[in-house]
């Protein structure tokens, strides 16, 4: 799906190609959490403090380095789950659902991290491939230029703005070489 095809994203109109399909599913690394990864996942996310679940899903993006972005349709189920099981408590806060951890929900992510890994993105890989490290590394600036965009000056976007320039025009560069 690239060389100018388009894809509909519903409310939000029409946009480029899909580079999901040529990147290995960008959001996601191309890789499918399993059920006990999100588990693991939004416990460890929750043990920096109370958030709410669009807090939680942006704290596993900037974890993961942009790689992984957990969908709302598999996070607040699954908040739901931890507190009819007493892993969490929430309550209304500003108009939001926010979520803290329990004792109980503190020793299951501590005990979930030790035995699974607190990253679930992370395959663990030592011998990462040089696609995955390329895309990781795009992910990582995207997440970086998304932080400027949302909480910086326009100086500071300016800046960002000419860098980003400067690495697209490197990068070109490097094709371009023999």
């Amino acid at each position: 799906m690239h060389g100018g095809r388009t894809r509909h994203l519903g409310r939000g109109g029409w946009r480029g190609p899909d580079w999901r399909s040529e990147w290995g599913g960008w959001r996601g690394g191309g890789r499918r959490m399993r059920r006990g990864d999100i588990r693991t996942a939004l416990l460890t996310a929750l043990e920096d403090g109370p958030a709410h679940g669009y807090e939680i899903i942006n704290r596993l993006e900037e974890r993961s380095g942009g790689m992984w972005r957990p969908s709302p349709g598999s996070v607040y189920p699954t908040l739901q789950l931890f507190e009819d099981e007493g892993l969490v408590r929430s309550e209304e806060r500003d108009g939001k659902r926010v979520y803290e951890l329990t004792d109980a929900g503190r020793a299951q992510a501590a005990e979930r991290a030790a035995r699974l890994g607190a990253e679930p993105w992370n395959t663990g890989s030592e011998d990462e491939s040089d696609f995955h490290s390329l895309v990781r590394s795009g992910a990582s600036l995207m997440v970086a230029a998304k932080q400027i965009a949302h909480m910086g000056d326009a100086e500071q976007m300016k800046r960002a703005t000419a860098a980003i320039k400067a690495t697209v025009k490197q990068l070109y560069q490097i094709l371009a070489e023999d």
